[in-house]
């Protein structure tokens, strides 16, 4: 439990370091408005990105690849396929985990394309994302006291 709480403890001191050099960064690189005719990296590489998300066969793909790798840990994690017990359980939790992502990401992104549907900022959009998503931790941690579900 201790190893567990030091784990911990480190992530959280490794993201708010990251987190600090990434906002110095951003920081010492802007410019005024204006002064820069030329698009920067960071434009040409959201443009593509744009351009990249915008068609279907993408979407398809992923989609595909997301459902086969979800199926493949499920099947490997309660199929008799000769892996460890100890493996097993933790390929079930990485199947759950990543079930509870996908869940939670769609809750995020539907708030916030339904915040920025009605005309509101990205922060808003944002805020009401983390909002839901928010929510369905909270949930989560009432089931899990009540039931028990996970563990």
């Amino acid at each position: 439990m201790v190893s567990l709480t030091l784990l911990s403890t480190a992530l959280m001191g490794l993201l708010v370091a990251a987190t600090f050099l990434a906002v110095a960064k951003v920081g010492a690189q802007r410019t005024a408005p204006g002064t820069d005719a030329s698009p920067d990296r960071y434009a040409a590489v959201v443009g593509t990105l744009r351009d990249v998300s915008q068609k279907p066969v993408v979407w398809a793909v992923a989609f595909v690849a997301i459902a086969v790798g979800v199926g493949g840990l499920a099947l490997l994690a309660v199929g008799n396929f000769g892996l460890p017990e100890g493996l097993s359980g933790s390929l079930l939790g990485l199947t759950y985990a990543a079930v509870g992502l996908l869940v939670t990401g769609f809750v995020f992104l539907g708030a916030y394309f339904s915040a920025r549907g009605r005309g509101l900022g990205n922060a808003h959009g944002v805020a009401a994302g983390s909002f839901a998503a928010g929510l369905v931790f909270l949930v989560l941690i009432a089931v899990q006291l009540l039931v028990g579900v996970v563990g």
